[in-house]
């Protein structure tokens, strides 16, 4: 059994519980198990330099951050996905349940096998109030509560009251019923190979807030009120006899009926403590690098896309990549390792080629006509919550398996927070010798912002970066494959990374392919590198850079390239392409960083860089900051869109090749009055543009069926 706490400042339960059964001090052996260790830890709790008073990485046995609400519940679920033996138990504070991850997750159970999964044992417990407000959950009913979970598929039971004595009777009764049922759940699905799904147990425990704590303090009701929230004694207000009747208060508890002279446990209650792995802080599934096993991925060059002449085939890059997960799929199917995470869009992102080999996940009724539904799927895309996504991963991740989290860039925002939160576990877990490594949090985001056809303005958004790319750099990378090898790459690379937030943005539409694979390897090996082939400037000094970075800006500034070359020969241009974002900063600020001496090489000091860029241009502005070459001109998105065409979606956010080439030149004043003719053609090309799309809802015929010709 893994124990989950979901309430916030919830720390101080995992904590005083690894201390007395001992796996605390053995990862702590400062905090000993004596007067003077117990005086350490009390101290250092939620003290400056010390521990959270939440659930963070340093906790032994938790795998729930618990500072931000909502969340527990899906961790849970994803910790014992694949796991048949683990119970997850977690407690749900009743303000946690008045989230929306947390409401949603109630749901997570149709999701869940009874042959091949473990079990969720969710504690929802009522204590009635939030920081300065009653909990819903609290005020309504026991008769409407009971209704609520049995709607979701539960089969509750209710622990009730505020006599310790006779509660803690009646909350082992209700364990040991849960548990009876779980097992009793599980031997029949196994047992007759039925995976229907059941209605699992869950526990409502209803207990005072401040429980045994203060009854008044200065005449005013503590316990069962929401005074009792954080600090019931305001010992620092330095009123007279604050300190004394703190003591009365924790004498209450008879600390020398419980700890002997020395300040350890008497040994009668130490006899109670499980012992070893099933100790609450040493269980191996809260360390999930403890497990984690090698995943198995066949050699991704097979499914290369031939590539005869950069530009001369086109394919959809995320259906090539579908075919390479389908065979990890595959390959790990008697490891059980290895799972698909998206909110209902693994075949809009074109993952198609999976659902050769396995279903999507679905525990609820059936009907006919129902296709690729599955008790036993491995693709997680059945409920249309981010959110849930996220959280189930997560789970799934911190216990030592693998997998990746499939979605619409626009729509990854939903999870914002808790890939802050993620990046915040990771980034301390870096910082303890004791954590082991788990698999990588990896994003493939397609559905992208350049081409949205019938879904317009709502579904452009590539702001994900910018977020993710404000995290730290040890734990952060952000991909930008410009074509079907690169990504498969890329993702290759990902999936069998440990310990970071890896974000890949893909194109699922028909696309020129432009590299080979063997030219794909070392470009995405590297990072960042000058194509020779779209260049012209061997040998001399370009006169320009065009950098591009993201499948649509590369498409742009190749078109843009051939037009620049067209009009104006003796212009020498470098095309610098960037698939790892952060190669971008100084290398003093990101372990994947240029040194100067290498991105001046590429960009150098003083030349007119144009750059087109997949998301908002501040982002390429604020990681070449402290560049040298400050001659930098970025074209990104502007917050400009609608429903339209894709090729006019670059040209409002003035990232189309007939911009790119308006820039060029305006930066070039050596040119003098050369490129004025230019200019002017690109300025009525994009009026005719305007017009066709106008009367015809298609783009230019030069647009759809250009090709790299040079």
């Amino acid at each position: 059994m893994i124990y989950l706490s979901g309430p916030g400042h919830g720390g101080n339960a995992i904590v005083a519980q690894d201390y007395l059964d001992g796996s605390y001090s053995e990862v702590y052996p400062n905090i000993s198990q004596d007067e003077e260790g117990m005086k350490k830890m009390f101290k250092q709790f939620s003290f400056p330099c010390g521990v959270p008073s939440h659930c963070a990485p340093e906790t032994p046995g938790s795998i729930n951050e618990g500072g931000e609400l909502g969340y527990s519940l899906a961790h849970a679920f994803g910790a014992v996905m694949d796991n048949p033996d683990l119970i997850a138990a977690c407690v749900v504070g009743d303000g946690e349940a008045e989230t929306g991850p947390l409401a949603a997750a109630w749901h997570s159970n149709k999701f869940l096998n009874p042959i091949t999964d473990g079990a969720v044992l969710p504690i929802l417990h009522l204590n009635g109030f939030k920081i300065g407000n009653p909990t819903i959950f609290s005020r309504i009913s026991r008769e409407e509560a009971e209704m609520f979970f049995k709607g979701c598929g539960w089969e509750p039971r209710f622990v009730e009251g505020d006599e310790p004595e006779q509660m803690h009777q009646k909350m082992a009764a209700a364990l040991d019923w849960a548990v009876r049922e779980i097992q009793r759940v599980q031997e029949y699905a196994r047992t007759t190979g039925d995976a229907a799904r059941p209605r699992w147990p869950m526990i409502v425990f209803r207990s005072p807030k401040g429980w045994t704590g203060p009854k008044e303090v200065d005449g005013k009701p503590v316990e069962g009120s929401w005074r009792s929230h954080q600090i019931p004694i305001p010992v620092h207000d330095g009123k007279p006899g604050r300190v004394q009747e703190l003591e009365r208060w924790l004498r209450s508890y008879h600390p020398e009926e419980l700890f002997d002279e020395n300040g350890a446990l008497i040994p009668q209650l130490q006899a109670l403590a499980p012992q070893g792995d099933r100790r609450m802080g040493a269980n191996p599934h809260a360390n999930g690098g403890l497990l984690l096993r090698e995943l198995r991925t066949p050699a991704f060059p097979k499914y290369a896309v031939e590539v005869p002449a950069p530009g001369s085939v086109s394919a959809e890059d995320m259906s090539v990549l579908g075919q390479y997960i389908r065979d990890v799929v595959k390959l790990n199917q008697k490891a059980r390792n290895f799972r698909i995470f998206s909110p209902d869009e693994a075949l809009s992102n074109k993952l198609g080629a999976v659902f050769e080999v396995t279903g999507r996940r679905w525990n609820a009724e059936l009907e006919k006509g129902d296709a690729g539904l599955s008790p036993d799927g491995r693709i997680l895309d059945g409920m249309l919550s981010e959110h849930m996504c996220q959280g189930w991963l997560e789970g799934y991740l911190l216990t030592g398996r693998h997998g990746f989290f499939n979605s619409y860039e626009a729509f990854i925002r939903i999870v914002d927070s808790m890939v802050s939160q993620h990046a915040k576990w990771l980034k301390v877990c870096n910082q303890l010798p004791w954590r082991q490594k788990i698999a990588s949090l990896n994003y493939v985001l397609s559905s992208n912002v350049w081409q949205q056809d019938h879904n317009g303005f709502n579904n452009q958004d590539p702001g994900f970066l910018d977020h993710v790319a404000n995290k730290k750099a040890d734990v952060v990378r952000l991909y930008l494959p410009p074509d079907a090898n690169c990504l498969l790459s890329c993702f290759d690379h990902c999936v069998k990374s440990r310990n970071y937030i890896n974000v890949i943005v893909a194109s699922k539409h028909p696309r020129p392919q432009w590299l080979t694979m063997d030219q794909a390897v070392k470009h995405c090996t590297q990072g960042i590198g000058i194509w020779q082939w779209a260049s012209n400037d061997q040998g001399v000094e370009p006169d320009v850079v065009m950098a591009c970075c993201g499948d649509t800006p590369t498409l742009e500034t190749l078109a843009a390239v051939t037009i620049l070359r067209k009009y104006l020969p003796d212009l020498k241009i470098r095309v610098v392409n960037v698939v790892d974002l952060m190669k971008l900063q100084p290398h003093t600020e990101h372990p994947h960083g240029l040194t100067d001496e290498d991105y001046d090489a590429l960009f150098t000091q003083d030349k007119p860089i144009i750059f087109a860029f997949h998301g908002y241009p501040t982002l390429i502005h604020e990681l070449t900051y402290d560049r040298a070459n400050r001659n930098l001109s970025v074209h990104g998105y502007q917050e400009e869109g609608t429903i339209t065409t894709p090729f006019d979606m670059r040209v409002q956010n003035e990232i189309d090749r007939y911009h790119l080439v308006k820039d060029a030149i305006q930066h070039l004043p050596s040119l003098g009055n050369r490129g004025a003719y230019l200019i002017q053609k690109m300025n009525d090309t994009l009026v005719d543009h305007k017009s066709y799309i106008h009367e015809y809802g298609q783009d230019l015929p030069e647009v759809r069926d250009w090709k790299w010709h040079i």
